[in-house]
């Protein structure tokens, strides 16, 4: 057996995802060395190259195309390994990987404290970020279970919808089409738009609505966070699409206010999905079972 570890190929893999040292070190939390010395050490224990700079960035050597490949397939057998295990200990303890889209981050903590009532030797690694980089993750079986407000069509997942997600147009208070009722869609054309980023959940459903009402959608700036957005929008600096999940509070002190468009909110889920093909641990179970028997409730009331 090579002398290599689980904690180097992890490195990699995210060296790899990144295609950046740097941005795999600040990813992991770690300094650039030391992501380095990782690489270095697993490209020494096989004798051949994993990695290559290509100008501020790095790209994968075909050995390292074909060593991520396989490590992928690697995680995802010690992921069923654990799972197998967690079976002899029941209930009594456990872990679990969760990953969810950013805005699931404004209801996931509340659910997570209730599950923790229920279960309090399970332990849950959690993981935020865009829906293409959650997806990333569950592809990579480095994740058990994900959230999202969008089942993925090109996955062989299951996905079973848990609570609903309903988006609308937003604004600031003072905003003249606030004062105006049922509008129809044409009267945003005018408008500019602070939005998600390429790869936002948000955004992609944004981009669907516009093009069924074949809309023209006018971006004034671009942004990664919906809490930048909502301040964007507060400040005056244009409209927004966003989950009403995700201002409830703004909305409530009358900070921000809803513009109203025939047809809208619309009416989403949200998820919780996981390759079809994975073995579920007890612990992944219970909180899967959970979210589908309670979560919906549970977010309601808190919103």
């Amino acid at each position: 057996m090579r002398p290599y570890t689980l904690k180097q190929i992890q490195t990699f893999m995210e060296v790899a995802r990144q295609r950046s040292v740097s941005k795999a070190a600040e990813r992991l939390f770690v300094t650039q060395p030391a992501v380095s010395m990782q690489i270095r050490q697993l490209e020494d224990a096989f004798g051949l190259a994993l990695i290559e700079p290509l100008g501020r960035n790095i790209r994968l050597t075909h050995a390292g195309e074909a060593f991520l490949t396989h490590a992928v397939a690697a995680l995802g057998q010690l992921k069923d390994l654990e799972s197998h295990m967690a079976e002899f200990v029941g209930l009594k303890r456990g872990r679990m990987d969760l990953a969810v889209v950013s805005t699931a981050k404004y209801f996931i903590p509340m659910l997570l404290v209730h599950f923790g009532r229920l279960f309090s030797g399970i332990t849950v690694q959690l993981k935020i970020d865009n829906r293409d980089n959650v997806l990333g993750l569950l592809v990579r079986n480095e994740a058990d279970l994900v959230v999202m407000g969008r089942a993925p069509a090109d996955i062989d997942c299951e996905a079973t919808a848990f609570a609903t997600n309903p988006l609308a147009i937003v604004a600031a208070p003072d905003h003249p089409l606030v004062r105006r009722k049922k509008l129809p869609f044409s009267a945003l054309a005018d408008y500019r738009f602070v939005v998600r980023e390429e790869g936002s959940g948000t955004r992609a459903a944004m981009e669907r609505l516009f093009a069924l009402h074949q809309a023209p959608l006018v971006v004034q700036m671009e942004m990664p966070s919906n809490e930048t957005i909502k301040q964007a929008v507060m400040a005056g600096m244009g409209l927004s699409f966003l989950s009403l999940r995700t201002v409830r509070h703004e909305l409530a002190s009358g900070h921000i206010a809803l513009v109203d468009i025939q047809g809208l909110p619309q009416v989403g889920h949200w998820y919780v999905t996981h390759l079809r093909h994975r073995k579920l641990s007890p612990a992944t179970q219970a909180f899967k079972g959970f979210l589908i028997e309670q979560g919906g409730a549970l977010m309601d009331a808190w919103s």
